[in-house]
């Protein structure tokens, strides 16, 4: 496959969750492209099962002024911290719950044009109800919603749901429900 060489990087913005660089590559055919590209520390997200329930969050979004019903999720902003380590902890942080039988269902990156946020999503099931902590505005506020199994598939096609790592992570976990 031919290569694309980087060439450099200069930083336009740091924030406290990305940064944006403006990057430079040589194409295969010679020709010079610049791109931006946001830098992201990755993230997690889980499919907490609680009998034949998944529970879910229903959240602001600031980037698109609306709440959106996701699975709990979370940014990977500790350093050095396993990503399965994260797992547990923003199922806890989120919605109160624990397990010892997480279950790693895909890893992705979530909008690769752009950015290079890497995801893990796992599987909790076997839950157990623990003390939440909520950090943030946006947790302090959001709701936590229970959704049959059965309705999580006419949710996502009707467009209820529309959050891709929720997408994703409810279709493979109803892919691995069902071979079990």
């Amino acid at each position: 496959m031919p290569e694309f060489k980087s060439l450099n990087n200069r930083l336009k913005f740091e924030g406290k969750i990305t940064s944006i660089y403006e990057s430079d590559f040589l194409a295969p055919n010679g020709e010079q492209i610049t791109r931006e590209i946001t830098r992201h520390p990755g993230a997690v997200c889980v499919v907490p099962i609680v009998g034949s329930e998944v529970v879910m969050i229903r959240q602001f979004r600031p980037a698109i002024g609306d709440h959106l019903l996701e699975i709990p999720a979370g940014k990977r902003d500790i350093d050095g911290e396993p990503p399965d380590v994260t797992a547990h902890r923003e199922l806890q942080e989120e919605v109160g719950l624990s397990t010892n039988n997480m279950v790693e269902l895909a890893q992705f990156y979530n909008s690769p044009g752009f950015c290079d946020e890497y995801s893990y999503c796992y599987l909790a099931l076997d839950c157990e109800y623990v003390t939440d902590d909520r950090q943030g505005l946006e947790e302090e506020y959001m709701t936590i919603e229970r959704i049959s199994i059965s309705d999580t598939l006419a949710l996502m096609t009707s467009g209820e749901i529309v959050d891709a790592k929720t997408i994703i992570g409810l279709s493979l976990a109803l892919q691995y429900l069902n071979e079990r």
